[in-house]
């Protein structure tokens, strides 16, 4: 799974960490957890969980030991392989080529 195609367009650390987190829906993630998955430095990481949090996209809940971060079930879609291929491996495809 992945962030949906409407939420695509953020800035990509954003995204990233929709991806992310979309692959643990129903655990979440910790901000280390995150760290490990998103090639970015915890100033941009920061940043992008306070605008997605902002425009609720993800929800953080906090027990008594960590913190957790799950994405909003709206954030996340069903990964379309196709989305991956380029305008051209798709003519190919089609052409058979």
């Amino acid at each position: 799974m992945r962030a949906k195609g409407e939420y695509r367009n953020r800035d990509d650390t954003q995204v990233a960490v929709l991806d992310a987190l979309a692959d643990r829906r129903e655990e979440g993630m910790t901000v280390f957890e995150l760290r490990s998955r998103v090639d970015a430095d915890i100033d941009r990481l920061e940043g992008a969980l306070s605008e997605l949090k902002a425009d609720g996209l993800i929800e953080v809940t906090d027990d008594d030991k960590r913190t957790v971060i799950v994405p909003e079930d709206h954030a996340i879609g069903q990964h379309d392989p196709d989305e991956d291929q380029s305008l051209l491996d798709r003519v190919r495809d089609l052409l058979g080529v």
